[in-house]
């Protein structure tokens, strides 16, 4: 079941009908990728992930990404990309505050509002708008205190080399500091 999928819809207030629509799909064979009981080829998840905002690779990555997933599962590590506007079309391995899938197609403000997501933000759209990788040490609150992150953000880049949007990975670093 793919809950994230229902989720992302109905928290933009679509049917089933309309993303069918406008992906230019059957609504049962859309009802059906929802279910998790098709999955959809490539040209059929970037379709839908236009219409709700997200990155197609979404689709894939409970299967193709195992190595990745096993590796980084309970690491210090995460791994994220966003959109122009800075909308989450891809997050692994969010800290337990939140939820991956409930991250994408919204922004760090929509999550929580703190100083830390407004200098993410902020770092987010510098590389975007300079097109220039950036790195900084930012700090979040979250339900086991203070955390601090050094996160590495780069632009994504187009076909055309266009900026499409940021990648980020951001490693923890309070433990690390608190054992030195």
């Amino acid at each position: 079941m793919r809950h994230w999928l229902g989720k992302l819809r109905k928290d933009k207030g679509f049917t089933q009908a309309y993303v069918a629509r406008e992906a230019f799909i059957d609504r049962s064979y859309y009802a059906q990728i929802e279910s998790g009981k098709r999955d959809p080829s490539y040209e059929v998840s970037s379709k839908i992930s236009n219409v709700l905002g997200f990155h197609p690779a979404v689709f894939y990555s409970e299967s193709i990404s195992e190595p990745f997933n096993s590796s980084l599962d309970k690491s210090p590590v995460i791994v994220a990309q966003c959109d122009l506007e800075l909308r989450y079309t891809w997050l692994f391995n969010s800290h337990s505050d939140f939820s991956n899938e409930e991250a994408i197609g919204k922004c760090d403000d929509e999550l929580a509002v703190n100083q830390g997501t407004a200098e993410l933000m902020e770092l987010k759209q510098q590389v975007i708008s300079t097109n220039q990788s950036a790195r900084k040490i930012i700090s979040f609150p979250s339900s086991n205190g203070l955390i601090s992150y050094d996160i590495y953000c780069k632009p994504l880049l187009g076909e055309d080399g266009s900026v499409i949007g940021a990648a980020t990975i951001s490693t923890e670093i309070s433990g690390y500091y608190k054992e030195k």
